[in-house]
C-alpha cells in the first residue's frame, strides 16, 4: 500500500476534493450535503482564514480531507469538523491520520472543542467520531446528534 501523507490543504486542491465529495454525495447515506460542488465553490469555503483544512494522500492522489471551522451557535473556543474518505479507502487510517493532524491545529488555535454533527442513519460517522473520543452530548434536530471532543 502507498504512504499515507497529511497536509495542510491548498487552493488548488479543491478540485480533487470536490470529486472525491461529489462521489460520496452520490452515493448517499453518510453526508448532509446534497448536490455535487464544483472545485470552484469548494475553493471559496477554503478562503475562510478561520477554517482548517487538511488532505490525505496516497500515491500523490487525494484519498480523504478534513476540515474544521467556527459556526454560529458554538461557543468561540470551539469549531465543528467535517471528514471525507474516498469510498473504498475506509478502515486504512486516512481518518485517524486526519484527525492528529487536526486536532493538533485546534490545539495551536487555542480551541478547546470540536464538534461534530452526524445523521442518525450515518453509523460509519458515528464510529468514526466515537473511535476519536467524540462524546454524544445532544440531538441536534431531527435525525442529527451532537458529539463533542474536548482538547
Amino acid at each position: 500500500m502507498p504512504h499515507l501523507h497529511i497536509r495542510k490543504a491548498r487552493p488548488f486542491d479543491a478540485g480533487a476534493m470536490a470529486s472525491l465529495l461529489n462521489d460520496i454525495i452520490a452515493i448517499g447515506g453518510t453526508t448532509a450535503l446534497q448536490g455535487p460542488l464544483s472545485g470552484d465553490e469548494l475553493r471559496d469555503w477554503m478562503s475562510d482564514d478561520r477554517a482548517t483544512w487538511h488532505v490525505a494522500e496516497m500515491g500523490g492522489d487525494i484519498v480523504g480531507f478534513q476540515w474544521i471551522e467556527p459556526q454560529a451557535g458554538l461557543p468561540p473556543d470551539a469549531a465543528s469538523i467535517a471528514t471525507f474518505t474516498k469510498p473504498g479507502h475506509q478502515g486504512l487510517g486516512i481518518g485517524s491520520a486526519l484527525f492528529d493532524a487536526t486536532k493538533k491545529a485546534a490545539k495551536a488555535q487555542g480551541l478547546r472543542a470540536i464538534h461534530a454533527i452526524i445523521a442518525d442513519y450515518n453509523e460509519g460517522g458515528r464510529a468514526y467520531y466515537r473511535s476519536r473520543g467524540f462524546e454524544r452530548v445532544a440531538n441536534a434536530a431531527e435525525g442529527k446528534v451532537v458529539k463533542v471532543y474536548r482538547l
